[in-house]
């Protein structure tokens, strides 16, 4: 059967042939931190192939730039190159018991050739919902996130791990970190941790927006009133137009 939605995560660490036993440890230690994080939102554990390939398979509403904030700005963290594809999965006839790496469907064939693409295009975060004008978007923006993820720090890392993953104000941070406000005043703003909030908000608001609401949160549209007949040739009234079409849903 393919008539099961979800949100299919393909992963790899860039170069990581130059450093094969680090990268395997280290994608490891990502597996279980993603599957702690999406919990209830995985249709399958998250899992890796010997080629150091993640993958995994979460609900269509999930949300694919938490697994790349999260290998991004944890310690030590390396440079990823993620697809995402929101498409259809074939059934686990375990129950839930088989991992990413094992499922199929034609969601899995779709991220496998975009993957496949990116690496020949040095593409790094690849985001197919299935509309075009989103992934269009979604294309103008994303690499901009790569671009500033990029160019932190370790240090720079951290703070922006606590803000952006963990929520917390300047204020909160200079407590955990044990450091004065003024200290991570500065570190904020060489990681551009705002603008990294803003663009990470923004992305998501887009990404979001493609996905259909539940019918039952579609408001009913409202009836026209029907417009009482005139009689022809009743001077000084003019007849109002029927409208084109009916209101669309917000």
């Amino acid at each position: 059967m393919t008539d099961h939605m979800g949100l299919v995560l393909f992963g790899d660490v860039v170069g990581s042939r130059r450093d094969s036993v680090g990268s395997t440890a280290w994608l490891r230690d990502l597996v279980v931190e993603l599957d702690a994080v999406y919990g209830d939102e995985r249709l399958a554990r998250f899992g890796f192939t010997q080629g150091d390939e993640l993958q995994g398979l979460l609900a269509p509403a999930a949300d694919p730039f938490t697994a790349v904030l999260h290998a991004a700005l944890g310690s030590g963290g390396r440079r990823m190159r993620w697809v995402a594809v929101r498409g259809e999965a074939d059934e686990d006839p375990a129950g839930g018991d088989v991992p990413a790496t094992e499922r199929t469907g034609p969601a899995f064939v779709v991220a496998r050739h975009a993957i496949d693409e990116a690496r020949t295009g040095h593409e790094r975060l690849v985001v197919i919902t299935g509309r075009a004008e989103t992934d269009a978007l979604l294309a103008e923006l994303t690499p901009a996130l790569v671009d500033m993820l990029d160019s932190l720090t370790e240090r720079q890392r951290l703070v922006a791990r606590l803000a952006l993953i963990d929520d917390l104000r300047q204020s909160e941070v200079a407590e955990r970190l044990k450091v004065r406000r003024a200290t991570i005043s500065v570190s904020f703003s060489r990681a551009r941790v705002r603008s990294l909030q803003r663009l990470v908000a923004g992305i998501r608001r887009v990404y979001s927006s493609s996905w259909p609401a539940e019918p039952s949160a579609i408001p009913a549209i409202p009836a026209i009133p029907a417009i009482p007949a005139i009689p022809a040739g009743v001077p000084g009234v003019a007849i109002p137009a029927t409208p084109a079409s009916s209101p669309q849903v917000p």
